[in-house]
């Protein structure tokens, strides 16, 4: 049997119409029609009236605005343009291509809200404009020769460059402005899935929009993280089960609840709770068992029944490895050549600062586990490498790596160097011999590569990189085993466009500055 609290509420038991507590009864209930009638209608209902937040009615009116000038944006100019060619039916062809172009924007993702909503920018509003193309070309073919497809064509561009103003002034505002409200996400499982799930979608560490606001556990165990509990579910599959649920939703005004499936709710017992969810107007998300693998490389597919997810490998060869070869020498030749001037007055400056060389070679170990000498310009004293045993204790980070934000061996100018990571240049010519790639887990030390358990190995998987994802979420402020996850990450899911992202990226971290000494 579900037990519900309600928040700012001393009303506890099960909740049934309008999150009013109903009695409990010893007679016996037939399950059938218990259940029959819960998949039929919901026992609790949302009251829209109550938990109104902030933001929610400039999101209501602002996507009905975008819509409506994006839309009138593509008829005013395609019938000005239409008529102004002579086109016998200019009106009526600049209102149907109108309604089309909106339906294109509508059906690709453009205008929702919630949580399936999806972000276009210029790039989306192309994609979108080339589909509108080729319905046009279509109904061009049906309709015969109504129009000139070239003047149709002409037309419809005043439209397309309309969507993509009025998609960067919306997505401006959005960063500007930071109104965009984060998912309010009820979560249902067991103890260790409630856990996983809050620590996952802690607002202190990821920013996809999530927020997790209250849960209801399955079983006697409780969760670790501290959140409001609207109910319990029990071990056993219930028939409140649905409404239980629907009460800490509407409860907390959510926007989804995410079960992460566990032996106490699986199979029958979750499909009938998705069917009360959708019922009760609540989007639903089952977390997968799968982790650290992009979405590109999942694909679903119904099999005698059962949902499975195909999960392509990693790319290892074929034409985006050899892509990213050839971009990583080139980009090596292009870097040096338009950086030729900084990296001469920074050896200048090194050579004539402290005493010693220039660069600083040290053995790493690179794909495969295999041995390269790696270059960087030096920014520590000369006998650096011996003093390094008397200042282990104060290491400030865990696992194999070795980092002091105050090292006291690092000189003047290579403090300058290593906040804006002029000094990892040298490596450009790592890159040009093929030891390394511009974007890559960062190579390292023999004797850290010796302390590798298998987990940590498969950062050999690939070419060490100039740039990657560490150096984008935080550098050295990262604790190991963040750096390695998002290592590993990396490692299975890279692509071109997710390196040539990486870069753009970098060039924002290294302006920043954080997490580099």
């Amino acid at each position: 049997m579900g037990h519900v609290e309600t928040p700012e509420s001393d009303i506890s038991g099960p909740v049934g119409l309008r999150r009013l507590p109903r009695p409990r009864s010893t007679a016996p209930r037939n399950r059938a029609t218990a259940l029959e009638q819960l998949w039929r209608a919901p026992t609790a209902q949302r009251d829209l009236t109550d938990h109104a937040r902030p933001g929610r009615r400039a999101g209501r009116w602002g996507t009905p605005l975008t819509v409506l000038t994006e839309t009138v944006g593509m008829a005013v100019p395609a019938w000005a343009v239409l008529s102004a060619r002579g086109q016998p039916v200019a009106l009526p062809t600049a209102a149907i291509a109108a309604l089309v172009w909106a339906g294109v924007r509508a059906v690709r993702g453009r205008c929702t809200t919630g949580p399936t909503r999806s972000a276009a920018g210029a790039a989306g509003v192309l994609g979108d404009w080339l589909v509108f193309v080729g319905l046009l070309a279509v109904a061009w073919a049906v309709a015969g020769d109504a129009v000139d497809p070239t003047a149709a064509l002409v037309a419809a561009v005043p439209g397309g460059a309309v969507a993509v103003v009025v998609t960067s002034a919306v997505r401006r505002r959005a960063r500007a402005t930071h109104r965009r409200p984060a998912l309010r996400v009820l979560v249902v499982g067991d103890a260790s899935g409630v856990d996983t799930v809050a620590g996952a979608l802690d607002p202190r560490t990821q920013k996809e929009g999530y927020a997790v606001v209250a849960a209801v556990p399955v079983g006697a165990a409780e969760p670790e993280h501290e959140l409001p509990l609207t109910g319990r579910l029990g071990a056993d599959g219930a028939d409140d089960d649905v409404s239980t649920v629907l009460a800490g939703a509407y409860a907390y005004d959510v926007d989804l609840v995410l079960v992460a499936p566990g032996p106490l709710l699986c199979g029958d017992r979750l499909r009938r709770l998705g069917w009360g969810l959708h019922d009760g107007g609540i989007a639903l998300c089952v977390l997968s068992a799968l982790s650290g693998i992009a979405t590109s490389r999942v694909h679903p597919a119904s099999v005698a029944g059962m949902t499975l997810l195909h999960v392509t490998p990693p790319l290892r060869r074929g034409p985006q490895p050899a892509l990213k070869t050839v971009l990583d020498r080139s980009g090596a030749v292009f870097g040096l050549v338009l950086l030729a001037p900084l990296l001469l007055a920074v050896a200048l400056g090194v050579r004539l600062s402290s005493r010693g060389p220039v660069f600083h070679r040290q053995i790493r170990h690179g794909r495969h586990d295999r041995p390269f000498t790696m270059w960087k310009f030096r920014t520590m004293v000369v006998d650096a490498e011996s003093r390094k045993a008397e200042l282990t204790g104060a290491n400030e980070v865990d696992g194999p790596l070795f980092k002091m934000r105050r090292d006291p061996r690092v000189t003047a100018i290579g403090r300058a160097l290593r906040r804006t990571s002029i000094d990892e240049l040298p490596q450009l010519f790592n890159v040009l011999r093929g030891d390394m790639s511009l974007v890559g887990p960062r190579p390292p030390l023999p004797e850290e590569a010796a302390d590798y358990d298998d987990r940590e190995r498969r950062r050999l998987a690939v070419k060490p990189g100039l740039t990657g994802l560490w150096q984008v979420s935080g550098r050295s402020d990262l604790s190991w085993q963040e750096s390695v996850a998002l290592d590993l990450w990396y490692v299975d899911n890279w692509s071109v466009s997710t390196d040539v992202n990486l870069l753009a990226r970098t060039v924002r971290a290294v302006t920043d500055g954080r997490g580099a000494y």
